[in-house]
């Protein structure tokens, strides 16, 4: 299922910021501040972490991960579990840091959702005869 604006959804950043990069700059302490409110890098976790792991095409995107960017992965959300039993936070000095929280993993998912459109085009091809 593909969402409105594309596999990840809705985002306006790459526009704010090609349009008023001091629009762009303004707002990046509110989206900061919202990703603080968010709770996840409390607990250690990254953003990209968030995306559901049943859709296929997040399945398959995971599954493309680098071996180190994987076990990463896997040990945050252990962290994370481990946090969430004791119903505490990280100390905050092993709080995840605005400038480590990149997406990792949005460039494989759009990468997997261009191939099944593409799949899906060649699929429905019809061929006239002429």
């Amino acid at each position: 299922m593909v969402l409105l604006g594309g596999p990840l959804g809705i985002s306006f950043a790459k526009q704010i910021k090609a349009y008023s990069a001091g629009l762009y700059n303004s707002l990046r302490p509110l989206a900061n501040a919202y990703a603080n409110a968010a709770g996840h890098r409390k607990v250690g976790l990254k953003y990209d972490d968030l995306l559901v792991e049943e859709r296929l095409d997040v399945e398959k995107a995971i599954s493309r991960l680098p071996a180190k960017e994987g076990y990463d992965r896997v040990y945050r959300f252990r962290v994370a579990f481990q946090q969430d039993l004791m119903r505490r936070p990280l100390p905050k000095a092993e709080w995840v840091k605005a400038e480590d929280d990149v997406r990792y993993l949005a460039p494989l998912v759009e990468e997997v959702a261009r191939e099944d459109a593409e799949r899906a085009t060649w699929d429905t091809i019809e061929v006239v005869r002429k």
